[in-house]
């Protein structure tokens, strides 16, 4: 989990970057995205407590209080703040008090119509502090990097079940129900996983979610996943050929991916502008002559959510930071032959980068 340091230092940062400031003594945040990375505060998603929010009060010291209900799951309470206020929405012996979405707020401030939650779309100061916080959390703490790391580890073994079990006659939803049993196992609790398992035979259908259509020998798999654990996620990829050694032509194309990704690895430093690295892959293909068949990014940043800023696509304006955490993800799809794509996941650093997925990027 995040640590109560780490999460004590963002909200430092935060409250240090946000300008202008807002005409308040404090904040209330009801983002989740926004309470998990400056409080730890989440919801497990195996829950009936899934989708609903607390409020974080935040002070301009960096103190914080935690608002929420008390049928929100035991996850809640690994959050990192000063003062936890739970009230009571269903007891299970009356009717639930209203809403459940209103019974925090109405509860803690009855006088007035609820608190404003400050990061609401459409609240005066909503666009800054999303802003504000969408810059600080592209370059990630340890503990950041720690969590990355157990998603990461957990879709690893999703893809190694997939290269020992893959083959022709399972389903498509077969595939995702036995990567997804393992990258539970791998976690040891339960996760989202999310992502393309699909056949994929060109530029028609480039990935989606699983299916029952059932595979055959030959086809082009491409598994593009992620694994979110307490907020966080990992997303990486390979493509497999099923039951078959692949043809001459499928060769090719993962040979030609893997050459971008090395070109584009050979790129990836702080300062760099993000462009030159889409610029590096998209070279590769063309030397290849696959050029056109390169539709889109070469990747993205991760995190919280997915994609999130850095991206590296052909009009790219940023540069890559110091604990930026991306992906690389050159993919070719020629009808009639099949689609495929690769990616890994790295940590940015001043030097250069470090590799955080390792997973077998292997047709077979």
């Amino acid at each position: 989990m995040l640590t109560a340091e780490g999460c004590r230092q963002r909200r430092l940062r935060f409250c240090k970057a946000l300008n202008p400031k807002p005409d308040s003594d404090f904040l209330v945040l009801g983002d989740l995205i926004h309470l998990a990375y400056l409080a730890n505060f989440w919801v497990d998603p195996i829950s009936l407590g899934a989708g609903f929010p607390g409020y974080l009060v935040l002070r301009g010291d960096g103190r914080a209080k935690l608002l929420h209900d008390n049928r929100l799951p035991k996850s809640v309470e690994q959050a990192h703040v000063d003062e936890t206020r739970v009230v009571t929405w269903y007891d299970g012996q009356s009717p639930g008090k209203g809403p459940r979405q209103l019974a925090v707020l109405e509860d803690v401030n009855p006088s007035r119509n609820g608190f404003h939650v400050h990061d609401r779309p459409g609240e005066k100061w909503a666009a800054n502090i999303v802003s504000t916080l969408a810059r600080l959390r592209r370059q990630k703490d340890p503990d950041e990097i720690a969590l990355l790391r157990r998603c990461m580890q957990a879709t690893e073994a999703g893809h190694a079940w997939a290269r020992e079990n893959v083959k022709p006659g399972m389903t498509e939803l077969d595939v995702y129900g036995g990567i997804h049993a393992a990258c539970v196992r791998a976690a040891g609790m339960p996760v989202i996983v999310y992502g393309d398992f699909a056949v994929s035979p060109g530029a028609s259908r480039r990935g989606g979610g699983p299916t029952d259509r059932v595979l055959q020998p030959g086809d082009m798999m491409i598994l593009d996943y992620s694994v979110v654990i307490q907020g966080y996620r990992s997303d990486f990829t390979n493509t497999l050929v099923v039951g078959k050694d692949p043809n001459p032509d499928q060769q090719r194309l993962y040979d030609a991916c893997m050459a971008a990704m090395t070109a584009g690895e050979k790129e990836l430093r702080a300062e760099v502008p993000c462009k030159t690295v889409y610029d590096a892959v998209m070279a590769a293909f063309v030397q290849a002559g696959l050029g056109e068949y390169f539709p889109h990014h070469a990747g993205h940043g991760l995190g919280l959510t997915h994609p999130e800023a850095p991206f590296l696509v052909r009009h790219a304006d940023e540069i890559l930071l110091t604990g930026d955490v991306i992906t690389l993800e050159p993919g070719l799809y020629v009808e009639g032959i099949g689609g495929i794509r690769i990616e890994h996941n790295y940590l940015i650093t001043p030097k250069g980068y470090e590799r955080l997925s390792n997973h077998v990027i292997a047709l077979k």
